[in-house]
Order: structure tokens, then sequence, then C-alpha cells
């Protein structure tokens, strides 16, 4: 154990992560100085740390525990499921009904028609695996240059050295030498912080339609440009919602290049839009559809890849001719995972999860937009049951506050953190997705916190000489 281990209490829970565990998306000497918070159990939308105190889970934990943090049928499934059959693969032509369940309720749910589901573990492996199913599928056709892959600035596909190349985001490439080769990014379709001064949303959907078709053209347009993939609504990029029309026209540009489009569902699906999936809501028809977080409720890790019937035979042919698909996971389809995933969907179906999302996103995005005339709020943007607010220094010039220097939006979340409330700050974008069990009360609840806590951050600020209000 090191010096700092030392400074906590004697065998602790703190003292021992720090001494023993490393984290994902952690500044580690930061985390060696404070320690861990630890959280031990939930019930509802509340988790509780291991000194009692109860927070209201504003994100859902990561966009994703739809049913909040218990729910005895979801434990009893897996339980039996593991006294039955805890584990078998999916190679060589092996199968267990809970994949096979899970794959024929996915595809009845799909937003189009699909052919046929694979199953990976999160949704970095689904859109690792999507990139390789396109690489495959154009080897298949006889197109070997064919294969650049399209992505957006600020969008967020997962963390594999793949689809952390997909992944629009600094702090995602920064030291780890990525992105990879033939792996493009397109404009982020924030008209808040983009938009030139005079330009209609429509005409900055159509700009950045243009800026994409460019971008194909330079790269060698549809001989070497395979696909667009593309999150219906942005979420660790700041939960950015496209100007109406959007879709559409970049959709329309895609098929001019006989691309694929790929709607990474992993944050979007099942419910969190105000409708199943987010392609529904934005209207968008997908090729290829990658999904996870929700899939199980996040009671277990897995994820799927749903694919359209020309990708399917393209897959085919080729694994036929070379003799395999030598791609899969030990536990792609874990009969565990599948069939809590399967249980959680029933639910969602039993309680009408998804018509209560709807119901109640207006009156999400009431509150959301309530924070529009907070002296600290640029943009108060949202849609379905999630929504986010922009941070900013002056709300008529839209200069923003210097992100290492001031941290206002890290101020915002430590201060909603010390009001018993998680939110999560991407810089200064401040992200609220809460488990779509979430009542009226809960919500004003959340927001009346959320509230506090940018009121106590500014005060922060303007004592701080940062900001003049």
């Amino acid at each position: 154990m090191n010096d700092v281990s030392r400074s906590f209490r004697g065998n602790s829970n703190a003292a021992r992560d720090i001494a023993h565990h490393l984290h994902p998306y952690t500044n580690f000497k930061k985390h060696e100085q404070s320690g861990p918070l630890t959280i031990v159990r939930g019930r509802g939308v509340y988790v509780m740390d291991d000194d009692g105190k109860e927070y209201i889970e504003g994100m859902a934990g990561l966009w994703s525990a739809a049913l909040g943090f218990s729910n005895e049928r979801l434990a009893t499934v897996a339980y039996e499921q593991m006294k039955q059959l805890p584990f078998y693969h999916a190679f060589n032509q092996r199968s267990h009904e809970p994949a096979i369940n899970l794959a024929e309720k996915l595809k009845q749910m799909a937003p189009v028609e699909m052919s046929k589901v694979f199953f990976a573990n999160s949704g970095s492996e689904a859109n690792d695996t999507v990139i390789k199913m396109v690489w495959y599928m154009n080897n298949a056709l006889g197109r070997p240059k064919k294969k650049k892959i399209v992505s957006r600035i600020k969008g967020y596909h997962g963390v594999t050295v793949a689809s952390a190349s997909l992944t629009g985001l600094p702090a995602n490439h920064r030291s780890f030498d990525l992105p990879i080769q033939g792996i493009l990014h397109t404009s982020c379709p924030h008209f808040y912080r983009f938009g030139k001064p005079g330009e209609t949303e429509e005409q900055f959907a159509t700009r950045c339609a243009e800026e994409l078709e460019a971008l194909i053209i330079k790269e060698g347009g549809a001989d070497e440009v395979a696909a667009m993939i593309c999150e219906p609504v942005m979420g660790a990029g700041g939960v950015i919602v496209p100007p109406k029309g959007y879709y559409e026209k970049i959709q329309a540009v895609c098929r001019k290049y006989d691309m694929l489009f790929v709607a990474d569902e992993v944050i979007c699906g099942f419910g969190r839009t105000g409708n199943v999936w987010g392609c529904q809501t934005l209207n968008i028809k997908p090729d290829i559809l990658t999904c996870a977080k929700a899939l199980s409720a996040s009671f277990l890790p897995i994820s799927a890849v749903m694919i359209a019937d020309k990708v399917y035979q393209a897959l085919m042919s080729e694994s036929d001719k070379i003799g395999t698909w030598g791609h899969g996971f030990t536990y792609s389809g874990h009969p565990v995972a599948a069939a809590v995933a399967l249980e959680a969907q029933k639910i969602y179906d039993e309680i009408d999860l998804f018509g209560h999302a709807k119901r109640l996103s207006p009156t999400f995005q009431k509150h959301i937009k309530s924070f529009a005339d907070h002296p600290l709020v640029g943009e108060a943007m949202g849609i379905g049951m999630f929504g986010a607010l922009e941070v900013v220094k002056d709300k008529k010039t839209r200069e923003a506050f210097d992100l290492v220097e001031v941290g206002a939006g890290l101020k915002v979340y430590n201060h909603a953190v010390a009001r018993s409330l998680f939110i999560r700050n991407m810089g200064d974008r401040i992200a609220i997705c809460p488990p779509l069990i979430i009542n009226e009360a809960e919500l004003e609840d959340l927001f009346g916190r959320l509230r506090q806590s940018l009121d106590a951050a500014m005060a922060e600020l303007k004592t701080e000489g940062h900001f003049k209000g």
C-alpha cells in the first residue's frame, strides 16, 4: 500500500480501492488523493454509499439502468438460469434457448426489418463488431477499397481500439495513438455551438450534409467510403439533439454514395427518447443497429448488433467461402445475460415502461427548459427522458469558461453530489438521464436539487471572480 493509501482509515474500502483497483475514466493522481465514492446498494431511483448516504441517481448509472437499482424478478431469473445452464457459447453452430428467444424478440422490436442478431457484451464490442462486418461485407462483394467509415465529432461509440476511433472526443484519442486509419469524422450537428450567425437550423442541417458529402468525395467517394455511424441523439458528447431535417439530409447523402447507415442505439434505445428507438423519434432507417445498456436494464452485461438482410447475405457468402466467420466472443449471447435481458423486455412491456417514458417526457422537458433563464445556463436541450444544460460565462455571446482553470461544470457536479444527486458533467455540459421508472415527484426533487447545485456553483464562481452574472 502506498503512502497516500495510508492516509485513509486502516483496511477501509477506500484504502483497498486505491491500493488495488484501476478505474475507468479516472484521473489516477486525483483518485489517490481523494479516493472513491463507494456504492453499496440501490432501490428504485436511489443508490446508497458505504456511509449510509442516499443519492438520486440522475444518470441511471451510465445512461442505462432503466428499471432502477432493485428488481427481484431479474434477480430470480438470473438465479434460475444459473441453476439450469450457467454458461454456454454460440461458436460452431451451438446455441441455447435464451439467446434464441432474445434474438427473436429484438427482431420483432426493431424499427425496420432486420435479418439476424449478433450478441456481444458491451456497446464498445458491438460497434467494434460493426466495423469488422463492414470490412468483411465489402471484401465479400469484391470491393476491397470500400472500407472507410464516417463518424462525427463529439460522437461516442466506445473504447476498444476500433470503436474508440469512431468516438469523436479528444480524451478518447489523446495519448492512445487513435484514431486508426480509415475512420473519418464529419461535423457535429450542434446548432447552438456550431451554427453560423444568421444561419437557420435548416440551413445548418443542409451545411452539415454538404460537409459530409465533401468529406466523402475527398476520401474517394463511393469506391472507398463504406458506412456512417450515428447516435440518434449524441450522449457522451453532450446530449446533442440534431436540428429537424438533419437525418433526412445525411441519409440521402449516404444513399447517394452506397453507404450503410449504422444507428448506435446504445443510449437512445429502449424508451429513452420517448419511443422504443431513437430511430423512430428522429426518422432514421438503419441498415445496422447496435444496442446495449437498457437491453438488460444493465443488470448484466450484454449488447446486440442487428443487421439487414443485404448485410447478412454478404457475411453468409464470405463465411461459406472461407469456412467460417472468424469473429465472436466467449460470452456472446451468454445464457444468463440473455435470460435477464429477455425478462427485462417482458417487464418493460408489462408495466408499459416505454409508454410511461413517453407520457413523462413533456414534464421532463419542461423541467429542462425551465433552466434556460438561469444566469449560468447558455443552452437547455433535451428530448424524451434525457437532457443537458450548457454552463457558460456569458449568455449573450455564448462565451465558455476555461475548462481547466475554472472547471465550472465540475463545480456544478460537486455541488450536486453534496446535495445527494448524481449527474454528469461532460466539460461544461451537464447531463441528466434518470431511470425511466422515475415518477413526477422524484423528478421534481431531482430538478430542485439540480437548481440548488447551479445556484451554489454560480455563487462559488462569483466569489472566485470568474463570473459576474
